[in-house]
């Protein structure tokens, strides 16, 4: 090597007393670049997801059919948007000359920079829809476990000062309605306490959903509501008794049921988002580091 070759030769230190080893220019555009690059295809998913279902039963995409495809469009949007962001990232990012390991590092290392900061800022644009979505579902889930029991006691407490016209707002007043039908031959009584019995007979439904089982004693004095109110026999009241309680605990049942499925669901789906974001962060650098192979060729 001659004397003009070490004059004019790089020096790998230079890089370092720079203090450019880190482009944030570079990081920003990429960023920039997967958010846009997730909102233009965000957009185009819902438009093609719009197209597979419809309103009418029998036409469009199955429920099942449905979700996988919004799951392959969350992972495919991610991966796109990343590959993108990274290549721009490594593309845009300053030439180091510095040994060939270190340029591979830097280049993977600013790609995963840009992903953070593109899913830091999607995060902090999304984070009041976010928790508003969380709310609502865990607000479901206590509501179909234990709140349907705690509204019924609500409602049956207010039941006793108000019209019959509130029994929407009740919702144990559908069962306390079946258990006072009256049967083919049944006559109500003209001296019951219409509104009184209604309210006991809630309150009494409430606890049993509250408490998971409804005492023998509280079954037997509904039975004799029932047989005061229209007319049945003991027998006929105590087997309209059972055949309401029946269908209050098949509720229950699907409501968990419902509920369970939704966890399941919401599980699933977040163990699929946290899968998709780091496979995400690992091409956001690959595509930084091919970006910067590009880079150096040119």
């Amino acid at each position: 090597m001659s004397l003009s070759d070490i004059r004019h030769a790089p020096d790998p230190a230079a890089h370092t007393r720079d203090g450019d080893a880190t482009a944030w220019g570079a990081i920003v555009a990429g960023a920039i670049t997967m958010v846009a690059v997730s909102l233009v295809l965000t957009v185009l998913a819902s438009a093609l997801g719009l197209t597979i279902v419809s309103p009418w039963s029998g036409s469009g995409a199955s429920v099942t059919t449905f979700a996988v495809s919004t799951g392959v469009a969350v992972v495919a949007i991610q991966w796109i948007a990343s590959a993108l962001g990274g290549y721009v990232a490594g593309r845009l990012r300053t030439r180091s000359i510095v040994h060939t390991d270190e340029v591979y590092f830097r280049d993977t290392a600013h790609g995963f920079l840009a992903w953070a900061l593109a899913t830091i800022l999607v995060a902090s644009v999304l984070t009041s829809a976010v928790t508003g979505i969380a709310s609502g579902v865990g607000s479901a889930v206590t509501s179909v476990t234990g709140g349907a029991a705690q509204g019924a006691a609500q409602g049956a407490g207010n039941r006793a000062g108000s019209s019959q016209g509130d029994s929407a707002a009740n919702p144990s007043a559908y069962f306390v309605d079946m258990l006072f039908r009256r049967g083919a031959a049944g006559t109500t009584s003209a001296t019951a306490d219409v509104a009184a019995s209604n309210a006991e007979a809630g309150r009494i439904l409430a606890a049993g959903a509250v408490n998971g089982t409804i005492p023998d004693e509280d079954k037997a004095y509904l039975a004799q509501l029932v047989a005061s109110r229209t007319g049945m026999s003991e027998a006929e009241s105590r087997q309209r008794v059972d055949q309401v309680l029946t269908r209050v605990d098949n509720a229950k049942t699907q409501a968990k049921e419902a509920a369970d499925k939704a966890r399941k669901a919401g599980a699933t789906t977040a163990f699929m988002l946290v899968l998709s974001l780091v496979v995400g962060a690992f091409i956001s650098s690959v595509g930084s580091a091919y970006g910067g192979h590009h880079r150096d060729e040119i």
